[in-house]
């Protein structure tokens, strides 16, 4: 599995349901992409913005990243909504899970 970690912070003044109708938009684009596993993000208290993207492969991420929709996207974070963003993208070396509950389990998106 390969994690993007994308984290953020608006601008002064950035139009936020603009933003947020955009990315609704792409998570639903996202989750159609092959590959594609999940998506969770964060905000913590000084208004940086964490996301966590998930896919099965390096070239699965690639291919998102050139989609010509997402693309656009880009652009308009860089022009209209991101004062400061970074990204880096990792792969997952080991993994576990245990669930104790079925209530304590988070929801998985697009994994099969």
């Amino acid at each position: 599995m390969v994690i993007v970690v994308f984290r953020s912070r608006f601008k002064e003044g950035a139009d936020l349901d603009a933003y947020r109708e955009l990315a609704a938009e792409m998570r639903a684009v996202v989750a159609t992409q092959p590959g594609f596993v999940s998506i969770d993000s964060y905000q913590s208290d000084d208004g940086t913005r964490v996301s966590l993207e998930c896919f099965e492969t390096e070239d699965d991420v690639r291919a998102w990243r050139m989609h010509p929709a997402h693309r656009v996207a880009q652009r308009r974070g860089r022009d209209e909504f991101y004062a400061w963003y970074s990204v880096q993208v990792t792969e997952v070396v080991r993994s576990h899970e245990l669930q104790l509950t079925p209530s304590t389990a988070p929801e998985q998106s697009g994994h099969s």
